[in-house]
């Protein structure tokens, strides 16, 4: 893992320097954002060659318009946008449905419309968390996803693997959680 002094250079300078063609810049910026891309192709149950070419599609996009983006702090955004996008288009590709093939199966048990708008919630919610992820400091973005493993790692694990004394990982997952829940993405969606 690369901890470097400008491994935690912000978006912006990171699109800066990859417009200027700066390949460490660009590996950076793929690095920080392919989970969102591959939560939102796990989110439409896409898999294999369908889930490879989504994301090359979305690098590829990006490629194309990194120049256009006004706004580099909205290129969370741009890229679950265009994730999504892609996503829906495979899907229309190969998963066309006929209205007789709906009049055949019958309507789906349980209130539709509570389900699509409750998976709708919760679809921009886990996004909404892994933009804020995104866009955390390397040091504290490595922290928390070493916390969520599965089986749990343990503190002194944890301490050897980031080369941060134990102590100072209850505090900087502190930190974390709270630019999580102060970042913009998360704060759309916090129900008054």
């Amino acid at each position: 893992m690369n901890l470097s002094p400008d491994a935690d250079a912000g978006v912006p300078e990171l699109v800066a320097e990859a417009l200027r063609g700066d390949q460490s810049s660009w590996n950076r910026l793929v690095d920080r954002y392919t989970p969102l891309v591959l939560s939102i192709v796990r989110r439409h149950r896409l898999q294999g060659g369908d889930a490879e070419d989504v994301v090359q599609t979305v690098w590829l996009r990006l490629v194309e318009h990194l120049g256009e983006i006004r706004d580099p702090q909205a290129l969370p955004g741009w890229i679950a946008t265009t994730g999504r996008h892609e996503c829906l288009r495979v899907l229309r590709g190969h998963h066309l449905v006929s209205p007789t093939d709906l009049q055949e199966r019958g309507q789906p048990e349980g209130d539709g419309a509570a389900d699509l708008a409750g998976n709708l919630l919760e679809a921009q919610r886990h996004e909404a968390l892994l933009i804020a992820l995104a866009e955390l400091p390397e040091r504290q973005r490595a922290l928390l996803l070493l916390l969520i493993e599965d089986p749990p790692l343990s503190y002194e694990e944890i301490s050897r693997r980031l080369a941060m004394p134990v102590g100072s990982i209850g505090p900087t997952r502190a930190r974390a959680l709270t630019r999580i829940r102060a970042h913009g993405a998360v704060q759309a969606l916090t129900v008054v």
